[in-house]
């Protein structure tokens, strides 16, 4: 049985770019994961995401793990960039977009033009 936190370190390390949020992209459950899925998804890449309220270990232990009490969490190849304030924030001084881009890039196998 994989721990709690071997789930979260696996989760961060197998998805470069990672929300984990209360809800989904498509249908958040509060007003700060709706925000940064929208700064997200602007961004125009593929993300993952995690629902917390699906996950109540997760959502218990990730605050923990990350030393940041709230959610959602962005986390991009490794690193937490911060909750909603944090994401937006980024977006709009331009600087989630490339960040968020060269980690897509990095998934991503190179393709043919």
């Amino acid at each position: 049985m994989m721990t709690t936190i071997e789930k979260i370190e696996q989760q961060i390390a197998s998805n470069p770019i990672l929300l984990y949020m209360k809800g989904s992209p498509k249908l958040p459950s509060c007003g700060f994961s709706a925000q940064a899925v929208q700064a997200l998804s602007a961004c125009g890449e593929r993300f993952a995401y995690v629902d917390i309220l699906q996950n109540p270990d997760i959502r218990a232990e990730l605050p923990k793990y990350a030393n940041w009490p709230t959610f959602p969490q962005l986390w991009v190849e490794g690193e937490l960039i911060g909750g909603c304030d944090i994401i937006v924030e980024m977006y709009q001084r331009g600087e989630l977009q490339p960040l968020i881009k060269q980690a897509a890039e990095k998934q991503q196998p190179a393709s043919e033009e």
